[in-house]
């Protein structure tokens, strides 16, 4: 087919000019009503986005969360649902309803490198938005619709250029993560310039109840008043059933949680089994050696040495050594040097690890697909030799992998392997429905952890209930942190709202 330039136009264009054919057409007219006629939004409540998007279809959870917060919250909100339930389609349809209402022009979408793509493939292919992932050579001034990775935009030259932008919507996904006003990344987002604002997290507590206190603040200063009001009347020492009850009732003003069961949505049920691991004599020697260590030695003396060592002795010998052999280049005396060789010589003679044995068992009788998540990155290799050696398939997954590498691992793991063995970031960004036994083989301080790791394969298109095995060794650490554990989750529960089951099936 040839192509041909058209001068139709200008003859029709000169024509008018001259006056020898009138400037409007009836025809026309009526073409251009239709089209206004068309976009015309014609009430103020109920979302106009949905006829815009035919390649999505939200489910009901979703659609009340984003008309609650476009027309009770103003735009600023919270949103907790929990892991799995769909908040990056949620917070899709709120910026597709502002967009499309002309009350958003410019938006910045801050989240976790490793989300970074997925972000921008969802906003293209399910909202029709055109949005960009950002380098370092783009000008702000031009980009309407921008993710970015959160450590890429709090690092000059690249916080600069976003600070002097003037935002009508902000959305940051894992919010968790601004922790408090002493990070780097909270005065990054505390400073932006900003109209409308989404903080997206399963997990608006961590640790303790201030880091809600700190979400809450950078949505609506005041809201929960100042520090020293809130910690006087809502610190876990002084709340009572009253003051939670009122705490909860104005957390409900600025954030929206869903949980599973409340979503008419049909789902596989969790069903989680403390397992508990008995040490052989010989390494309950070991851990008593190293429980001791401070008192030998001024480089063992700080408390937290102690504590990570008695972890990772519960985690692999493996652990234990690369962290004794980097405090042995501390000790100063021969009689230290040698009393942690003596240890470290302990360590190399025992074979195989109790903990390491019950996760073997547990993949063998599950005959079937499981993530595995440890702490340490030498445990993940010592986990690795011993599976391999017992015939089991597994591949490696930890923070090192570039985006390429992590989808190639995701791709072996539901293709070829029957393990995957994974550290902390193994539970941020990566969909595993495809598989439904998970072993938390060393049990994090933090419950909302658990959530997050239980959340990769519980979540929606799951179809198999899921098995959770939580491991801990008697009479160590592991006790321990099982009771910090249960007493964050009461203080979460009574403030946010029920869990499902993290430790035990309730």
């Amino acid at each position: 087919m040839q192509l041909e330039k058209s001068t139709v136009w200008q003859e029709g264009f000169l024509e008018r000019l001259e006056q020898r054919k009138p400037w409007d057409s009836w025809e026309v007219y009526k073409m251009s009503y239709t089209i206004a006629k068309k976009q015309l939004i014609d009430s103020f409540t109920g979302l106009q986005s949905l006829k815009y998007l035919p390649c999505v279809k939200p489910l009901g959870h979703q659609l009340e969360v984003a008309e609650r917060v476009i027309g009770e919250m103003n735009g600023k909100a919270i949103l907790a649902d929990e892991v799995g339930l769909g908040k990056t389609i949620e917070a899709g349809l709120i910026l597709k309803e502002y967009l499309i209402r002309g009350l958003v022009k410019k938006a910045l979408i801050l989240v976790p490198a490793s989300l970074a793509n997925q972000w921008v493939e969802e906003l293209h292919t399910k909202f029709h938005i055109p949005a960009l992932l950002y380098k370092k050579n783009y000008e702000l001034d031009y980009v309407d619709v921008v993710v970015m990775s959160m450590d890429t935009a709090k690092r000059s030259p690249h916080k600069e250029k976003v600070l002097a932008q003037d935002y009508d919507l902000i959305i940051v996904d894992e919010a968790h993560k601004l922790k408090n006003h002493q990070t780097i990344s909270y005065k990054f987002v505390e400073n932006l310039k900003k109209k409308f604002c989404l903080l997206l997290t399963a997990t608006p507590i961590q640790n303790d109840i201030f880091e809600l206190f700190y979400l809450v603040t950078l949505l609506k200063q005041g809201h929960l008043g100042n520090y020293e009001e809130f910690s006087s009347i809502f610190s876990t020492k002084k709340r009572n059933a009253e003051q939670e009850e009122y705490l909860k009732e104005l957390v409900g003003q600025v954030m929206v949680r869903n949980r599973r069961q409340d979503t008419g949505v049909e789902w596989t049920k969790r069903k989680v089994q403390a397992i508990p691991v008995e040490f052989t004599s010989s390494e309950k020697e070991t851990y008593r050696i190293l429980s001791k260590l401070k008192e030998v030695s001024p480089v063992f003396a700080d408390s937290f040495t102690t504590l990570t060592l008695q972890r990772e002795m519960c985690s692999s010998q493996d652990a234990v050594f690369v962290t004794l052999s980097k405090l042995l280049e501390e000790c100063t005396s021969p009689q230290e040097k040698e009393h942690v060789n003596a240890i470290m010589r302990q360590l190399v003679q025992q074979s195989t690890h109790s903990k390491a044995d019950k996760a073997v068992e547990l993949i063998t009788q599950a005959n079937d697909k499981v993530i595995l998540f440890t702490e340490y990155r030498a445990t993940q290799l010592y986990l690795s030799d011993v599976l391999f050696s017992k015939g089991i398939s597994n591949v490696i997954f930890n923070g090192r992998l570039s985006k390429n590498s992590r989808e190639w691992i995701k791709h072996l793991f539901q293709q070829k392997a029957q393990v995957l063995i994974a550290t902390e970031s193994g539970a941020e960004g990566i969909n595993l429905q495809f598989c439904h036994h998970v072993i938390n083989y060393d049990l994090p301080w933090n419950p909302m952890k658990l959530e997050q790791r239980i959340g990769r394969v519980h979540r929606l298109g799951q179809a198999h209930d899921v098995h959770i095995y939580n491991l801990a060794v008697q009479d160590t650490i592991d006790d321990h942190i099982l009771g910090v554990l249960e007493g964050k989750i009461e203080t979460f529960e009574k403030v946010v709202g029920e869990l499902d089951d993290i430790l035990t099936t309730r």
